[in-house]
């Protein structure tokens, strides 16, 4: 599915479509900047020029296989006549042609070429807005990038601390619950007790306090957890699944993890940031 995003150069929305880790920006949007009545207009002259249909047709025989050589020949004689016309639509039609596409719709309709069309398209209009365009677009790739290192560096902790959670509760049924005790309601209300032992360790609450305090919120306390906090809880599960086959008890383990907690969380973050952890000293 395409993914859309607004660039704005000079007071000038572009839309720009990702598809297939290809960037196509909205020719319509760009020629808006020269004529907001008729900016299908402004395409086409620019397309019936002999360089720009050369440049359109080397591009696709670098990148297309499917390009219909035959018809660009075509194409290419007729123009320079007084009497040729050439749409987007009408090249895409008749060569088969990928880099430039064509949405109907009145919003977000028009015509979309590939970045190196577009950019172009833009020297036409403007060198000067050229330019711009390119230093707009750097600037948005560059965002992108850092939100997505951002997810997936969450996403990495956020895995690591679910597959420790099932070390952890695979150590609970094996040395917490009774032999021969299999109902469901039984293992589930250890399984909470363990998790909300870990809660307490690191957040100071349990899971009920939690939602006690924040009604309006969805989800769980871990679901708010920072990076930070996943990562502990990553490891305070591993030691706990240690201390259960230790079998240490639970006041015992609470205060060990607790410590670890607060040991680890002060290598993470400032120390103001363990306000939650200090009121189980």
């Amino acid at each position: 599915m395409a993914k859309k995003a607004i660039l704005t150069v000079q007071d000038t929305d572009i839309a720009v479509l990702s598809e297939k880790n290809q960037d196509f920006f909205s020719l319509t949007d760009i020629a808006k900047r020269v004529n907001q009545e008729n900016p299908a207009g402004i395409v086409n002259n620019w397309m019936r020029t002999k360089d720009t249909i050369g440049f359109l047709g080397t591009r696709e025989v670098l990148h297309n296989p499917d390009f219909n050589l035959i018809e660009f020949d075509k194409v290419k004689n007729e123009s320079g006549t007084n009497r040729f016309i050439l749409s987007a639509s009408r090249w895409v039609k008749e060569t088969c042609a990928i880099g430039i596409k064509t949405k109907a719709g009145r919003y977000g309709g028009g015509t979309f070429a590939h970045r190196d069309i577009a950019l172009e398209f833009c020297s036409w209009v403007s060198p000067v807005f050229k330019l711009y365009v390119i230093k707009e677009f750097q600037r948005l790739k560059e965002e992108e990038a850092d939100q997505t290192k951002q997810t997936l560096e969450w996403n990495l902790k956020r895995t690591l601390a679910k597959i420790n959670y099932r070390i952890h509760t695979d150590a609970v049924k094996e040395y917490l619950i009774p032999p021969r005790l299999h109902n469901t309601k039984f293992e589930s209300t250890f399984f909470a007790s363990e998790a909300d032992l870990l809660n307490l360790a690191l957040f100071g609450m349990t899971a009920q306090e939690w939602r006690e305090s924040n009604p309006e919120a969805k989800g769980n306390v871990r679901d708010y957890a920072n990076a930070e906090q996943l990562l502990v809880l990553a490891n305070l599960e591993n030691l706990n699944a240690e201390f259960i086959k230790q079998g240490l008890t639970q006041e015992k383990r609470l205060t060990r993890l607790n410590e670890n907690a607060i040991y680890q969380m002060q290598l993470l973050v400032n120390i103001q940031g363990l306000r939650v952890l200090k009121g189980l000293l």
